[in-house]
Parts: C-alpha cells; structure tokens; sequence
C-alpha cells in the first residue's frame, strides 16, 4: 500500500540503522502505523546524528547501511503493507572535506564545475574575497593560527598529494599555485615549514593564492560571501533552483520512487529555497512523470509531498504550491493552543512582569532580537542586500539623494517588523497575499522609524515595497535588463534573509528571553497567542479537511523545544495560576538560597521552573540520588543551552562561563545531598498535584492528533510519556523492547482501566495510540476524506468540552474530550486519579446529527457502547462514566 493512515519518524544514525529499522517494523504495523518517516539517509559528515549535514546527495550512507540496507527495510515494510516517507535536504550541504563538490569548487573555485552549484557571491566587494570562498572555520584568528602553526602543509596519506591543514580541518591546494621548481611534494611542505619566519611568509603567500581564505570563525556574521542555512557556517546554501543542480540533487530520491521504495518525500527548510513555490510544483511534476514506472500495486495514489514550514497566524498554503500540506508544526501549535485556559492571560502575564521585572510584551522581544540578530549575527547578509538596494537606489531619479545609512537604518526597521517567515515573489510578478502583507509591514516600519529618518522614510519605505514585492510582466516590459536582474537579486537576498532571521530571533532568542508560558515558546507557536477557544480549533480542522486532508499532524518532533507531555503538563498552569504563583513566590524566596541562584536573573529562574515542572518524569522520586543526578544533568545542558540562545546573560560567541558556572551550582545545590534539596522536593510535591491534569491533557491531545484531518505522525517513543527538552535531549535511545512488551500485553487483553489506574508507567498513553490508529485501518475513508464537523455541547460545564465527528459514507466517528480537567480531578480525592467524580458533568450533553440516531456506537478506547438519547443527546456522565476519553465508531 502507499495510501498514508498515521507515520512513525524515526531518527536514523549510526547506532540506529536501516536494519534497526527494520526490525522495529513489526512492532510499528502492530501499534496501528502505515508509514515510516524516516530523517535523511543520504551520505551525511562521518559521525553524524540527524542526517542533516549531507555530503552526497547521490548515495544512501553508509553508515546506515547503504542501499542494499533500504531495500531490505521496504521488503519488511512492504510485507506487512506499510509505506515509507523519505526526508530530504536539498536546501544545503556540509562545508566538509567529504563533500566532494564542495572540495572541487575550493580547489577551482569559479572554474569548479560545482562553482554555481552553491549560493556563493563571486563578485563580493570586500577586499581579498572577490572570485574567493571565504572558508570560516579557524578556531583562532587567521594571524595567530599562522603563528602558532595551527595552518600547515601537510601530505595526504593515501597518495601523498599536498593538502592544507588548518584547526583540524583539509583543504585542497589550488593546481599548480604550489609548484617549486626541484622540489618533490615531500621536500615542498617542508618549504611551508611555519615553524620558522621564512617558511610562515610562504605558507602565507601560498594561501593567498587559493581560492578560499581561511578566516576565524567569528568573522563569518560580517563577512560569509555564501548562504548558510541559518547561521550555521559548517552549512552551505544549494541552488536547487538551477536545472542542473536540481537534478544533481533529486536524482535519488525520484529513482527510489520510481522503484517503489519511497512513497513520497518531506522538503526540509522549503523556505531557504530562492523559489518555493515553483520548486514544489516541478518536484510534483518529476514525482508525477515517474508514477507510471512504479509496481503496477502502488501506482493507485499520487506521490506524498510534504513541506517543513512554519505558517505565521492566519497564514495558509495555497494550491500553486501543489503539496499536501505541512510538517504539522501549524497542528501542533493548535492542538497546544486548545489545552490552555485563556482566562488566566491576564494573571500569568502580570506574573511574568512582576517575577522577570520585565514589562515587555512577545513582540517587542522579537524586534529585539531581530535587532541584535541583524548587527552581530547576520551582518554579512544584511550587507548583500543592502548593497544590491543602495545600487537599486542609485540608478533611480526618486532615490539617488539616498544615502547608503539611510536605505540601511529603513531597511532595519522594515525587517525588524516582518511579521512571516517569507514572502514568495516569483517570475510572475506581484503576489496578492504578498502585496497586502507588505502594505501591513510599511505602516509598522513607518511607526518605529526615527523622527530624523521619517521625512525621507515613507518615500523610501515605497520604494522598498515595490522592489521586494516585485514587478508584474507588463512592467517587467518596459524596465531595463540590469535594473530587472538586479531587482531579482535583491527579492532573492531579501526572501532569503528573512526566513533565518524569523526563526533565530523567535525561536532560538525570544523563546529563551520571554518566559510567560513556556508551553506556548514551542516551534510553530506564536507566544503571544495564549489559548485558543475550542471554536477557533474546530474552524482550523474544517480548513484542513477540505484542503490538507493528506497533511502531516504533529505533536512532538525531533526539533521540539519541550515534549508533547511537559507542554501539556504546563498548560495546566493556566488553570491553577494562583496556585502557581504562590509556589513561584516560595521558591524566588527559598531561604538561604545560594549565591549561586542570585546571580541568576529573575526571569531565567522563572524559566528553570517551568523547565523543572514540565520535564519532571513520571517515575521520578526526589530521593532517588541517581535518578535526580541524571535528571539534574538533563537540565543543566538544557539550562546552558537556554542561556547562551537567549544571548543576554551568555551566548555562543561569547560564553560567560562564570553565569553558566553559577547556574550548574544552582542546579547542583538541589541533588540529593545538596544544601537546597529540599527545594527540589518541594517542586517534586507541586508537579505531583498538577500531574493528573497533565497527563490528561497529554491523553486528550493524542486523541486529537490521531482523529483530526490529516495523517498522525507519531514520534519515536512517544507513545509513553514524552517530557524531553530541546535536542539532544529529545533524540535520546528509545526502549523499544519495553514498549514491545507493554504492546503485547495490551494485544492479550490487558484492561484499559487499569491501565487508566496506573496511568503514570505511559502504557494507557499508547493503548490509546494504538485504538486510535487501528480505528483509522478499520474507518480509512472516514479519515482520510471524511468531513469534519464540530458537535454542539451545551450544560453547565459546555466550555470544558470539545466534540466533533469525522464522517464519510457509512463510516462516522463521534470524538468527545474533556478539556481544563485540574479543578474536577482535584475535587476527586485519591491519590492522582485520572477519573473525574460521580455526577461531575450535571447536565453538560453534546448534541450530535439527526442522522446518528438510534445509532450503536461503540468507544474504541474501552469497548463500550453508547446510543444517543433524545434528540441525539450524548450525556457526559454517562459517557465519562469509566474513561474520560470517547472515540465512538459506527
């Protein structure tokens, strides 16, 4: 089959292969899954761990075991009639010495033939780059490496040609830029010898004769002549927008298609590309042109095309893109939103403030950051764009009178307001959704400009808007080919700078700065939007039935700032924020808390406890001296992390290595033994009365995942409690063997109540996985094209209950889940019952469709039956009676 029902993605490295793979596909069919989605498996830099950092787009690695190792894992797969979905990369490569194109073009730089296969600026103005690489990657300053011998001439061993060696790193030397008259290759290195003065001065002037030059790390932000992904100089920009490039790129994975082994294809960084949109639909027509040539079994459904995109608030993809939707961040950030309470903004928000001393709302963080971002991190590409516009401005009657500083500082403005990821201006010209987003960004700009600049600055912001939004075909016309060519380049720089630029400044700066809730800071998300009314969730389901049905639905992901269970498990603060509040009062003021914990700003302890909160592990007790060890160190790589992303108190170019001593001793002070243990146990006994609620909500939104339009796609291990934190931590071994067992004892009739009883060992969480995806098997056509339709609740406790029904021809689900349980668990009693008191409900009905009447269903989570009363009426009581979840089919 190659019709997608539910995924599992898997994170595949050297210690879990293709043949690991492999032997989990049984476990996978049984839970319910129809797909493996797996990272990329294209050859990556030695060592590896994510598969992102390719080096050959053309070969499966080796280290997961080559392609005869992915032919066998789709026999497996094929024979229990599962599919697969592959994860490329065709954004960038690794600036490794493996990569072999990336060698080439060092080596021969604009003669490379590989020398427009990457977004490199040959003709850059800065003094000794122009038709030059610049190669970023000394440890030190290019100066002192030189002095201290960490550049070298070395031999490589194989064949013993010449090479650069510099901070650990190869380089080739460029043909005949080395060649001494007499002197073999042996006795030519020795001739470079920076040991000595003599040999440091020809050593230097051999390298000045390459086509790279080597520069210190930290030069990169100001001076990269390239495009990076993000920031990340060990990443280079691959112009897949060339017809030859792309072929290069997509050879593989279209062959795999055509075989059979892949079923469709998930675009990582879609965004970075210079033409999105055009990029998917020639991808689509390529997938499209090799269905026919596919086992005659799998040629029924069109090829699966999947986008990794963040969609802004209110932002959608039309049908010009021509895939089937998103990742599933924009269902993350909904389903996530739909937990919160919204009444308690007010209060969390006034904490914050108060707690952090820090009155600043989520925008005004993001224009911060977007700030400093531009200045120190991506001055170079700020640079590139500004100096395409200043020339723009230049040949123009209107803008010669402005000066380069002017264009910049209205440039910054305009960028530091951008309210999306990108804009998507292409060969035809203006883009409506386009056009009106920017007449929304001028009217910002213009409002922040400085009074000295605002004169000039709405002229100019006019100006800007009609060149980054790009000139239709009549226009086009009638504007000269150098003006148009350098207008094309400056909407390529601009599209994409901001994507990099959104992403650090809100994901990797903001959500490490702005602590209100960080259940809400997560990838996709939009701090400044709470909650989220159980309307406002069911509108954006309509939309997806009818017109991503085929979209990926996500909750947890290997780029997640928390675990789909800690985000949960924090939502509940928003039902208890006086109860939070308070045990926040007790521990900023924890007596004789250590020096170590003043030093801390206020607001980075805030954040740590809700670190704690949310990552807390079921089974963890505060006295266990090994297990708070473990954790203790989790959460310091997590805290050191937070504080360099933040880039107030430390940051990657510049540790403080002195605050991140202070908060490891923090950290420390509260281990078992430690002089504040006590305070740890005190959160211990806080998440311990909110963790019902949580695990609760983390149940809801599995069913929610696994019922909505679109296909579920669970991440590996997450059918058992997920409360990790930011990567590494949420890439960790997954114990596959325990959660064989647990399956196997569900599969041999293992009661769901009692599992429901010990909900804290995680194996109710994947019974309900597993009802939920076998239900998709058994009522495809319900899900897969079915409608969506929100059910009216009514009673007294309506707002506290979301209902929908997914339904096609005579299949009809009736999904009914409890929302903001804490106050009705608590008033239970017991010892952390998931089970809400007799008669709590009242008269809170759901009201379900004439055409249910008289209809048995049966709850595919504990096997009971249910028929609608009266007028179609579902009561709560009776329908919560046992489990307070209900997945009703018909």
């Amino acid at each position: 089959m190659s019709t997608p029902l539910s995924t599992v993605r898997l994170q595949l490295h050297g210690q879990f292969t293709l043949a690991d793979a492999a032997a989990r596909v049984p476990y996978f069919s049984r839970l319910g899954i129809s797909h493996l989605y797996l990272s990329p498996i294209t050859r990556a830099r030695a060592g590896s761990t994510h598969g992102y950092d390719v080096v050959d787009h053309t070969v499966v690695s080796d280290e997961l075991g080559g392609i005869a190792a992915l032919r066998a894992l789709v026999d497996v797969v094929r024979s229990h009639g599962m599919g697969l979905l592959l994860d490329i990369v065709p954004n960038h490569m690794a600036t490794h010495s493996s990569n072999a194109w990336w060698w080439d073009v060092l080596r021969h730089g604009r003669l490379s033939r590989y020398a427009d296969s990457f977004d490199i600026d040959w003709h850059t103005p800065q003094p000794g780059l122009r038709g030059k690489v610049l190669a970023p990657f000394l440890a030190k300053p290019y100066g002192e490496s030189l002095a201290d011998g960490s550049i070298a001439v070395v031999l490589e061993q194989t064949e013993g040609v010449p090479q650069i060696e510099a901070s650990g790193a190869r380089y080739p030397i460029a043909p005949d830029s080395m060649r001494v008259a007499g002197l073999d290759a042996q006795m030519a290195a020795r001739y470079y010898d920076g040991s000595t003065e003599d040999g440091r001065q020809r050593l230097h002037e051999l390298l000045e004769k390459q086509h790279y030059r080597l520069a210190w790390w930290r030069c990169a932000a100001d001076m990269i002549n390239w495009r990076r992904f993000f920031e990340v100089s060990e990443l280079i920009g691959v112009r897949v927008e060339l017809p030859e490039v792309f072929d290069a790129v997509h050879a593989l994975p279209l062959q795999l298609y055509a075989e059979g082994l892949i079923d469709g294809l998930r675009i990582d960084h879609v965004d970075g590309l210079a033409q999105p949109v055009a990029y998917c639909a020639k991808l689509r027509a390529a997938l499209d042109e090799r269905r026919a040539q596919r086992p005659a079994a799998l040629r029924g459904d069109a090829p699966w095309l999947i986008i990794e995109k963040i969609l802004a608030p209110g932002e959608t993809l039309d049908a010009s893109w021509q895939v089937d939707g998103t990742s599933g961040y924009d269902f993350m950030d909904q389903a996530g939103a739909v937990l919160h309470q919204s009444d308690a903004c007010m209060a969390l928000t006034d904490l914050w403030a108060r707690t952090a001393q820090d009155n600043r709302d989520a925008a005004a963080h993001v224009r911060a950051a977007k700030k400093l971002l531009l200045e120190r991190h991506f001055a170079a590409e700020r640079k590139a764009l500004l100096r395409v516009l200043w020339g723009l401005a230049q040949g123009s009657v209107r803008g010669r009178d402005w000066s380069r500083e002017l264009i910049g500082r209205v440039l910054d403005r305009f960028l530091e307001v951008f309210p999306v990821y990108r804009t998507y201006v292409g060969p035809q010209g203006r883009n409506p959704q386009d056009a009106d987003l920017f007449a929304r960004v001028m009217s910002e700009a213009l409002a922040v400009l400085d009074r000295g600049d605002a004169q000039e600055g709405a002229a100019l912001l006019t100006w800007l808007e009609a060149g980054l939004v790009g000139i239709g075909q009549t226009e086009a016309a009638q504007t000269a080919g150098s003006t148009l060519e350098k207008q094309g380049l400056a909407i390529r720089r601009f599209q994409q700078l901001t994507p990099p630029l959104a992403a650090k400044s809100l994901e990797d700066t903001t959500f490490y700065r702005y602590g209100r809730l960080l259940s809400r800071n997560e990838v996709g998300s939009d701090p400044a939007v709470f909650a989220i009314r159980p309307a406002h969730y069911h509108e954006r389901n309509a939309w997806r039935a009818a017109h991503a049905p085929r979209a990926l639905l996500a909750t947890a992901t290997h780029d997640h700032k928390r675990g789909e269970d800690a985000r949960a498990r924090l939502a509940v603060l928003t039902e208890a924020p006086d109860l939070w509040a308070q045990a926040v009062a007790r521990w900023m003021q924890w007596p004789g808390t250590p020096a170590a914990a003043c030093a801390l700003h206020a607001g980075e302890r805030y954040m740590l406890w809700q670190a704690i909160v949310g990552a807390w592990p079921m089974e963890l007790r505060a006295d266990d001296e090994p297990a708070v060890g473990g954790f203790i160190a989790r959460l310091s790589a997590w805290q050191t992390k937070a504080l360099r992303e933040g880039k107030q108190s430390s940051g990657w170019f510049c540790p403080d290595e002195a605050h991140e001593a202070d908060a490891q001793a923090f950290l420390d002070s509260m281990a078992v033994g430690g002089p504040h243990h006590a305070l740890l146990k005190d959160i211990g006994d806080f998440v311990a009365r909110i963790a019902p609620a949580g695990a609760l909500n983390g149940l809801v939104q599995t069913v929610l995942r696994t019922t909505a339009p679109g296909i579920p796609d669970l991440y590996q291990g997450t059918e058992f409690w997920d409360f990790s934190l930011v990567d590494p931590d949420n890439r960790r071994p997954v114990d596959y063997p325990g959660r064989q067992d647990a399956l196997d004892a569900l599969d041999s009739g293992v009661d769901i109540i009692e599992l429901l009883a010990q909900w804290r060992d995680g194996r109710i969480k994947q019974a309900v996985v597993a009802a939920c995806l076998r239900l998709r098997r058994r009522l495809p056509l319900a899900f897969s094209i079915g409608a969506y339709e929100a059910l009216p609740v009514s009673g007294k406790r309506h707002e506290q209950v979301l209902a929908y029904a997914r339904s096609a021809g005579d299949q009809h689900c009736v999904v009914v889940l409890p929302l903001h349980g804490h106050r009705g668990l608590a008033a239970a009693g017991g010892a952390g019952s998931l089970q809400f008191p007799e008669r709590y409900w009242e008269d809170t009905s759901v009201s379900l469709p004439p055409r249910y009447a008289g209809m048995e269903m049966k709850n595919a989570l504990d096997g009971s039956i249910q028929r609608p009363g009266t007028g179609g009426m579902l009561r709560l009581d009776d329908l919560f009676a046992d489990l307070p979840l209900a997945v009703l089919a018909a």
